[in-house]
């Protein structure tokens, strides 16, 4: 069956733009959701800011004890939730079911530490200012934007909206027009746990939509998707100061050192290159095999990948390409390698019939392809064989991606991790930075800036507020015209005395 793009909005009998989500396996249409315009999105904003002092006033144990309920009934409801992300984006019932694990995770931690991070605490004073007391407290923003993904749509936006929920402040949420029902059910079941005020809200529609979010007022913006895209977000929200999270693109790489498992780096190479039809924005793109263990990693990574088979049956190892436009993408990539002088050693252009891509892997691919330096996005593998794993290192750095990596090696995986540039590394596994809620999300370069998940995906949705207050009078002040030149001189001398040595 030929895949098919959301439906082209139209007006229903109350006049309102609406379009259709469809299921990419099948083309049937899910649901029918209204198309939010520029006034819808302002609207919501504001009223977004009308609900933030009721939110931000229940306090980090009043929050929590409404986000603990909404997790009690996201977990009530996993079956439905799960069927649902199953049908919008066609991935298979147990990867589905892994993203729910995850969100549940995330968002018990977010609820139970948020204030641990955030709280006020006590600052030291330091040497000039041992007569004042000094705190620390993280406040929210206010009113948070989020647009997020169709490939993971309910695991990547709550990285923020839990956190930010967590923070005090209130959520705008656009999903993509692939996943809107997603969006739409995590709105519906928040508003049954906090009925009192529109706390989040859910806008749904296209990029013009989005786009609307960007200057809608909110107090910072969270984005996940492409590069490009996240550069169109920055632009837009550069004209209001609005501050803004990126969480964009990758090409990740995994190291296969010398002194690797190898049967466990190419278990790993697999999963993490095709799993969720290699739709992962931190999944394996790019192996770089040292020499001495590349034929035997080639051998296994063959047979493991050429048995996998993409469909939307129950017993399917992966689903379909959930955006139609991303097929010729990897067709693209698959073409560029193999007429460059690429090998496929399991698969082809033929395994391309939309919507369904099966598993390829790719050797002997230039360095300068567009299959090596661009995000694929697909259940393809380019694996290159280097001399060391100090050169894979270095192929690894090449780009100008920095979203995670992953590293196999018995002895030297910390070392070689310590020398990759990128936000996260996994040693001898896969993805598993993502797994662990303590611990901050996110990239540098073309990857994006800023962090969702733990301590710092806390506080990416507040502003620090640092008070002093002065308890006694001091012996020396400097902090006035009646100091004298002889305050100074004996401060100076304290400064010798203690910092000088």
């Amino acid at each position: 069956m030929t895949q098919t793009a959301p439906t082209t909005p139209a007006r229903a009998d109350d006049g309102q733009r609406r379009f259709a989500s469809l299921d990419p396996r099948t083309g049937e249409i899910i649901a029918h959701h209204p198309v939010a315009s520029e006034a819808d999105v302002r609207e919501a904003v504001r009223v977004a800011r009308d609900a933030a002092a009721f939110w931000a006033e229940l306090g980090f144990d009043g929050r929590r004890a409404r986000l603990d309920a909404w997790r009690r009934l996201l977990v009530k409801r996993l079956d439905e939730f799960q069927a649902l992300i199953s049908a919008e984006t066609g991935k298979s019932a147990d990867d589905a079911r892994t993203e729910l694990a995850l969100v549940i995770d995330h968002l018990h931690w977010a609820a139970k530490h948020a204030s641990k991070v955030l709280g006020k605490r006590k600052v030291s004073s330091g040497m000039l200012m041992y007569n004042h007391a000094a705190t620390l407290e993280y406040r929210p923003l206010g009113v948070v934007g989020v647009i997020g993904p169709w490939n993971y749509p309910a695991f990547t936006p709550m990285g923020s909206i839990a956190y930010a929920l967590a923070a005090g402040n209130t959520v705008v949420f656009k999903p993509s027009e692939y996943t809107p029902g997603v969006g739409v059910f995590l709105g519906s079941t928040f508003a049954e746990v906090v009925p009192e005020f529109p706390v989040l809200q859910v806008v749904t529609g296209f990029g013009e939509t989005g786009a609307a979010l960007c200057t809608s007022g909110v107090d910072k913006l969270a984005f996940t998707g492409s590069t490009p895209t996240g550069k169109k977000i920055m632009a837009a929200c550069a004209a209001t100061l609005t501050p803004v999270l990126l969480e964009c693109g990758g090409k990740d790489p995994m190291i296969v050192a010398e002194d690797a498992d190898v049967r466990a780096a190419a278990e790993g190479a697999v999963w993490g290159g095709i799993f969720n039809a290699g739709q992962t924005c931190a999944g394996v793109e790019r192996v770089y095999v040292a020499d001495a263990v590349y034929d035997e990693f080639i051998a296994l990574v063959t047979e493991k990948a050429g048995k996998l088979r993409p469909g939307g049956e129950a017993t399917a190892d992966f689903g379909p390409i959930t955006m139609p436009k991303q097929v010729e993408i990897i067709q693209s990539h698959v073409a560029d390698a193999l007429e460059r002088g690429g090998r496929a050693v399991v698969g082809g252009l033929e395994s391309i019939r939309p919507p369904y891509v099966e598993p390829v892997v790719l050797v002997d691919v230039p360095a300068d392809s567009t299959a090596s330096t661009e995000e694929t996005f697909g259940p393809t593998l380019v694996v290159n064989r280097v001399a060391d794993a100090d050169e894979g290192v270095r192929q690894a750095n090449s780009l100008a991606y920095g979203l995670g990596a992953t590293v196999f090696s018995r002895n030297r995986g910390e070392e070689l991790a310590d020398k990759l540039r990128c936000g996260m590394v996994a040693v001898n596994a896969v993805l598993a930075y993502a797994s662990v809620p303590g611990l901050p999300f996110g990239g540098v370069g073309d990857s994006g800036f800023g962090r969702i998940h733990g301590d710092d995906g806390l506080r990416e949705f507040t502003y620090a507020h640092s008070v002093t207050r002065k308890r006694f009078g001091a012996l020396l002040n400097p902090m006035t015209y009646d100091r004298g030149s002889r305050t100074i001189r004996r401060v100076l001398r304290l400064v010798r005395f203690l910092y000088g040595r």
